[in-house]
């Protein structure tokens, strides 16, 4: 197992549910659940020959393909990665990224930085767009495994910005005929998909959960008929809820987490507050930074 699941009864018991456990995707070698699949991306297409790739974005996902891009270009292959993001970044995101920064990796402002990876992969530099290859998918299901090795689990939540990961467990269970509830969780910046279920209409702010920000949605149209079929749901959550899901993981776990992996506990606890029955044993995805 590649990260550890914690349980927490007694935020269970403050929360509502039976059981709750943290799978602890921060602790990932790749610092976030994104490690499972950004790598085996970058592995697939390395072996068919794309030596150059672009990756929007200064979150996980930028952060394990340039720790993969290191990985491959110790061993003297040289691979080289751009990482685009844009003007409004914040001061802390742009400065963590560019820790890993090198002769072969960069890190460029754009002002509209999904527009720049489309021109470059018109000119030959491989994406590692999530939302939109379905290579993306295949990295997650070691996540999906090691979540099915846990007895009794009845249901994954997990904050979700363009919904690979969720597919990927969605597909997973499925497949396997696993009785386990997908949940998504999204913000009062970002809900798209979460819409699908109950439509928000929360104050307007931007979410202090800044991870959450594919608007565009690509994997919509499969992602919300299997999360249907696992018996799950999409929950939209304020500022407010998340920020009360960080103080109760503080007071019952000791565990300082961020915005983003609140998101999960979030979502656990609207879905305790309407009664929606999540099973015996609850996991949230507490997925780094």
């Amino acid at each position: 197992m590649i990260t550890p699941i914690e349980s927490y009864p007694d935020l269970a018991s403050a929360i509502g549910v039976s059981a709750l456990y943290f799978k602890r995707e921060d602790l990932h070698p790749y610092g976030s659940h994104k490690g499972r699949s950004i790598p085996v991306m970058i592995d697939h297409y390395y072996k068919a020959g794309d030596r150059s790739f672009v990756i929007t974005g200064s979150g996980n996902a930028a952060l394990a393909a340039a720790l993969r891009i290191k990985e491959i270009n110790a061993k003297s292959e040289t691979c080289t990665l751009d990482i685009y993001v844009g003007t409004h970044i914040s001061a802390h995101k742009l400065e963590k990224i560019k820790r890993l920064a090198d002769d072969n990796i960069r890190v460029l402002i754009k002002e509209r930085p999904l527009q720049a990876l489309t021109e470059a992969t018109k000119e030959g530099v491989r994406s590692l767009r999530q939302s939109t290859d379905d290579m993306a998918l295949i990295g997650y299901e070691s996540l999906a495994e090691e979540l099915a090795e846990l007895t009794g689990i009845s249901s994954v939540f997990i904050g979700t910005s363009s919904g690979t990961t969720a597919e990927a467990l969605a597909q997973y269970f499925l497949k396997h005929k696993l009785p386990i509830q997908v949940h998504i969780v999204q913000t009062s910046s970002c809900h798209v998909m979460s819409d699908a279920f109950e439509s928000y209409d929360g104050p307007d702010e931007p979410s202090i959960a800044d991870a959450i920000v594919d608007k565009v949605a690509q994997r919509k149209a499969s992602l919300i008929p299997l999360i249907k079929k696992t018996g799950g749901r999409g929950w939209t959550v304020t500022n407010e809820i998340i920020e009360g899901a960080q103080t109760m993981s503080w007071d019952h776990t000791s565990m300082e987490i961020s915005a983003n992996s609140a998101l999960s506990v979030a979502g656990v606890m609207q879905a305790a507050s309407i009664g929606f029955d999540v099973g015996e044993a609850v996991v949230c995805l507490v997925c780094g930074e």
